[in-house]
């Protein structure tokens, strides 16, 4: 009911946009001549301020956009959303730096993205205030018809216009939590209505879509940018996010050009659109790999950020949790037996996800990823980085029952003191027997919520995203019906977590898992 009251609303208020809206006048522009445009474009920034190991950052990102500009008189600069949930120090400020940053380098518009929905719609609002440029999606309202942002907007060139039309995936409502006052229709239905009233309406030549929808079907009901290419006419340019896809060149569906520039600003695309009597005749495009060797650090940009790098550096001295006792790691024991720092790990991506609408069935982790002990007392972020030094993100995969029955016979098989030995969450419990090697293990008694697993049920996990990409021998997950990225960092789920007790946090083991013969461990 609610996506047909969704579908209502968005298709009323294009009805009024052609009922009250005049006709553009269509732009003056000379039988026979090329005119050019040049579009930049990112996706799926989530928070990657700064440059690491010679790669990315905002800055870096700024010289090359500012050498585009140089050498082109038409340049238009997008994002296709995601700006959010990703680096320490960009989640601290609810991304200010970045959409400073993002200001100051011109960008014209942004695509909401699914990790928008993140936050509070509060704070959504904070971050469109702060903008200079508009947030689009013509798919998204509030419950009295109100867009959150601006459905398209027009720019004009000499020779040309062009339409940028937002949307946003449906999956928000499923990955992210949007406010319950929000409404999200069919990209599809959308679009068919608004490519028809920039055309008609509008006089727009050029129809670029500015999507937040993946060219990788994650669940058979999605609305790809591949499927919208091919079930709506008339779009010229979908610039797409959500998949992190990392494409050599663009795709070509239905006449229509696809490109997505991978994450965190790694590249930047770059494309040439060549247009001749209001028409797209040509169209190239690459991808610009962004270092530091080649594009040093602009020192506007620098010194937006810098402040709030200063303030996310002595941010890691604050104390964020207490323990009553220290979580011991000894002699790399989270890749042994059941330790209470593992548990708590597991258990945190579990109420994570909870905290924010997403139930799982049970959520896991690798020993390996377990790197150092909590101490006893004050416990810093920094405390927290050394534990998960690794820059890993919760995922969520579903599986089917079958499949989950083949990941704990994996999980039985591996050896006691290997990396991929499995910390799970408080729903999950069962034996393994080792010989006295802590190798051959059997696992036995698998207990999900109490209850032995249905090989005809479908489960949803929370793992890290080394283990969802089949990392440690986890094949079994790559078997996922439908799998997604929060884009939140491990480290800050776990601070997270355990803020929410509100007073010093206890090790403790539960008999999740029983470890028959073995190593000894002493």
């Amino acid at each position: 009911m609610k996506k047909i009251g969704t579908i209502a609303a968005i298709l009323l208020a294009v009805l009024m946009i052609f009922g009250c809206a005049s006709t553009m006048k269509p732009v003056d522009r000379e039988a026979g001549v090329e005119y050019k445009l040049t579009i930049l474009h990112t996706n799926d920034h989530h928070g990657a301020t700064l440059s690491k190991d010679g790669n990315y950052g905002l800055a870096e990102r700024a010289t090359f956009i500012k050498s585009v500009r140089a050498a082109n008189e038409n340049v238009l600069l997008l994002d296709a959303g995601d700006i959010n949930t990703g680096s320490a120090l960009s989640n601290m400020y609810a991304a200010e730096p970045d959409i400073l940053a993002y200001n100051a380098m011109g960008y014209e518009a942004i695509t909401f993205g699914n990790h928008e929905f993140d936050g509070s719609l509060e704070k959504l609002q904070k971050q469109m205030e702060i903008s200079n440029c508009p947030f689009l999606a013509a798919n998204i309202t509030d419950s009295k018809g109100n867009f959150l942002g601006e459905p398209y907007i027009i720019k004009d060139y000499p020779g040309f216009r062009v339409g940028v039309l937002g949307l946003t995936t449906l999956r928000t409502l499923t990955i992210a939590s949007p406010d319950k006052d929000l409404v999200f229709a069919d990209e599809i239905e959308t679009a068919t209505e608004y490519v028809k009233l920039l055309k008609e309406k509008m006089n727009c030549d050029i129809i670029i879509v500015l999507g937040h929808l993946g060219d990788v079907l994650e669940e058979s009901t999605q609305n790809t940018s591949v499927k919208l290419a091919e079930n709506v006419d008339g779009i010229d340019i979908i610039v797409d996010g959500h998949a992190h896809t990392k494409m050599e060149k663009p795709l070509e569906v239905n006449g229509t050009y696809i490109v997505s520039a991978n994450e965190w600003g790694k590249v930047v695309g770059k494309g040439t659109l060549t247009v001749v009597d209001g028409a797209l005749v040509g169209f190239d495009w690459v991808a610009e790999e962004i270092t530091t060797a080649k594009y040093p650090a602009d020192a506007e940009i620098a010194s937006i950020i810098a402040p709030f790098a200063e303030g996310a550096e002595a941010a890691l001295k604050e104390v964020v949790i207490k323990t009553t006792e220290e979580f011991v790691f000894g002699n790399k024991l989270s890749r042994k037996i059941e330790l209470p720092l593992g548990n708590f790990v597991a258990d945190a991506q579990v109420a994570y996800l909870a905290a924010h609408g997403v139930d799982v069935d049970f959520g896991f982790t690798n020993g390996g990823n377990i790197r150092a002990a909590l101490p006893k007392g004050d416990v810093t972020r920094e405390n927290i980085l050394t534990v998960l030094p690794f820059e890993n993100y919760v995922y969520v995969v579903t599986l089917k029952g079958s499949d989950v029955v083949e990941l704990f016979n994996f999980i039985g098989s591996i050896n006691q003191g290997a990396g991929g030995f499995a910390q799970v969450s408080k729903e999950v419990s069962y034996t393994i027997t080792y010989d006295e090697n802590g190798m051959n293990g059997v696992i036995s008694n698998v207990l999900v919520n109490g209850k032995a697993i249905d090989e005809n049920a479908t489960y949803k996990i929370a793992v890290n995203d080394y283990l969802a990409g089949g990392g440690d021998g986890y094949v079994a997950l790559t078997k996922s019906l439908d799998t997604f990225n929060t884009s939140m960092l491990m480290s800050d789920v776990v601070i997270e977590y355990a803020q929410s007790f509100g007073e010093p946090i206890s090790p403790k083991t539960e008999g999740r898992i029983t470890i028959v013969g073995g190593i000894d461990i002493n």
